[in-house]
């Protein structure tokens, strides 16, 4: 069992203080010391205890419940315990300070439990990383894709296509070294080969996925655009149920990028409002526009407005789709002229509730579309895209049956290790530092 340096860890893993109750995590060789000294005793493993938590001179500190989790039937494969205490900063203080004065024990750093659970083997790199995104999680969708992971969903499809690579390369290497056996059968290399076609045709699917798992990690960017006046702020503020952006009569009140993430039917988006598009603005209004353009150029979504009563024609070359939307819809006075207006925007909308709700609607179905990941696991981060298309890259040019045998053996160890390093079981000693400084401290 890989301990780091056979120091003890210890760390606040609930919300900072002040809160009802306090969960201190500690983790490592000392760990039965540390509770027969708070403690007096270690209490049996997964159950709850009620104890008195006492200080260096035996001084009552707290009274709480304490669970011990020996090793290596724990979270991070060593022994672990946890004292949940009251939430009061006070509280708190006492016991960490009790346990910093403790021989061999000292606070975790940012990640380190976790990072034990890896180094230990009781977790992967794709279920470390689907940990942290269900630690940050804002949505059902969001908390539904990180649980999946981070029970093991992507080191299971990854490491089932490493196996079957580790058997085709056998296969391979069977006929280089038993070719004159009569027992091997003639057509090895025949199922090496289906092997490999179905697991490039199994990893294409899983590349051509639009990148839905990483957008929906990050939400579905909707930008709005339009000319000055047009109630792209009163827009945002409505989207929002409250003032970010500064409404006024004068046009060119924005002039920077205003973001506010929200939900949309289970589903992150962040809305972003724009500086109005027009030929006619000053140094500071201009770079604005730039910005604009800019964002809306890597958008899922753009929503273009205008007032429906003076529709103006959407720029070309946005580059994502385009909804036009005419505001200020409450104006229109007859339904004669809502019908004529009607045929140049995709819908009408005034913030007084005309239309309002219908936009929702349509924004909630669009998002849904767009990043549901459904039941398969998808791919959430840009490494795990480069290592699959590097894989796949190698498989292509393996050339079993128009190459040595033993040069497509070698291609098929190489496009082996770079599916192991996604899920940390080879060559990945440059990764970790990059992937547990996203960890809060007590994770």
């Amino acid at each position: 069992m890989a301990t780091m340096g056979g120091e003890t860890i210890f760390a606040l893993s609930s919300g900072p203080p002040p809160a009802g109750v306090a969960i201190i995590r500690l983790s490592g060789p000392s760990v039965r010391f540390g509770l027969e000294t708070l403690i007096d005793s270690v209490p049996e493993p997964r159950k709850v205890s009620l104890r008195l938590i006492k200080g260096e001179r035996g001084e009552a500190l707290d009274q709480g419940l304490v669970l011990f989790f020996p090793a290596p039937a724990s979270f991070t494969g060593e022994d672990v315990a946890e004292l949940h205490v009251h939430g009061g900063r006070a509280v708190i203080s006492a016991v960490l300070d009790r346990l910093a004065g403790l021989p061999g024990f000292r606070p975790a750093e940012a990640g380190e439990f976790t990072r034990r659970a890896f180094l230990n083997r009781r977790l992967d790199l794709t279920q470390v990383e689907g940990l942290a995104d269900l630690v940050s999680a804002e949505t059902e969708a969001q908390r539904r894709q990180a649980l999946r992971q981070a029970e093991g969903g992507l080191r299971d499809l990854y490491e089932g296509w490493r196996k079957r690579l580790i058997r085709a390369r056998a296969m391979i290497e069977a006929e280089l070294d038993f070719a004159e056996e009569e027992e091997l059968p003639e057509s090895v290399s025949a199922l090496a080969a289906a092997e490999i076609a179905a697991l490039r045709t199994e990893i294409g699917k899983h590349l051509a996925d639009s990148g839905r798992g990483e957008r929906l990690r990050d939400g579905a960017e909707i930008v709005i655009l339009g000319p000055p006046n047009a109630g792209k702020s009163s827009l945002l503020n409505a989207l929002a149920r409250r003032d970010v952006a500064i409404v006024a009569a004068e046009a060119g009140t924005t002039r920077d990028l205003i973001e506010v993430r929200m939900e949309l039917g289970g589903f992150p988006a962040t809305f972003v409002d724009t500086a109005g598009l027009r030929e006619q603005a000053g140094a500071v209004e201009s770079e604005g526009i730039r910005r604009a353009r800019q964002r809306a150029e890597r958008a899922d979504l753009i929503l273009w407005l205008s007032e429906a009563r003076e529709p103006v024609p959407v720029p070309d070359s946005l580059g994502a789709p385009v909804w036009r939307i005419g505001t200020k819809a409450d104006l229109i006075d007859s339904a004669e002229e809502r019908t004529r207006l009607s045929e140049a925007f995709d819908l009408l909308i005034s913030l007084e509730g005309d239309g309002f709700d219908a936009l929702l609607d349509r924004l909630a179905t669009f998002v849904r579309a767009d990043l549901d990941p459904g039941e398969a696991p998808l791919i959430t981060r840009a490494r795990y895209r480069a290592a699959l298309g590097e894989c796949l890259a190698i498989l292509d040019q393996s050339g079993l049956g128009e190459r040595d045998l033993e040069l497509v053996a070698e291609e098929f160890r190489r496009a082996g290790d770079v599916l192991g390093r996604i899920t940390g079981r080879v060559e990945v000693d440059d990764l970790l530092e990059v992937i547990f400084r996203e960890f809060c401290i007590g994770k």
